[in-house]
């Protein structure tokens, strides 16, 4: 567990803390959507869709701050050395890493939710 939440860390925090946010906020909605059972399953469906993709694009804005800082790193130094890249390319790999995976849970969840729905109406009739 201490090794994932390093790694969370080496993302840049702000990033990869708030894309676990909105993974827990993609859960939520689709226990709630699952539990009550009302017309607004299409409007949490929705905003599953539209959190995943926030998620997704907020990961790569990370990936573009941790290349920016790696090579204001090496301008600064004057020389490149692994341990002076590795920082900035380390948060410029993990943001989009858990933003992909939030992305991809929530495209799981709206596959669940699409088949319950099919499944639902072919009983119905």
């Amino acid at each position: 567990m201490k090794s994932i939440i390093e790694k969370l860390n080496d993302g840049g925090p702000l990033i990869t803390y708030t894309i676990l946010v909105l993974l827990v906020i993609i859960i939520v909605l689709f226990v709630r959507a699952i539990i009550v059972k009302d017309a607004d399953e299409l409007k949490a469906r929705s905003l599953i869709a539209s959190i995943g993709w926030f998620a997704l694009a907020w990961g790569y804005l990370g990936r573009t701050f941790g290349l920016i800082m790696s090579f204001d790193n090496v301008a600064a130094a004057g020389e490149i050395t692994p341990r002076l890249l590795a920082g900035g390319l380390k948060m410029a790999l993990v943001g989009p890493l858990v933003g992909l995976t939030t992305f991809l849970v929530a495209r799981a969840l709206i596959i669940v939710m699409i088949t319950r729905e099919k499944k639902a109406d072919a009983t119905l009739d």
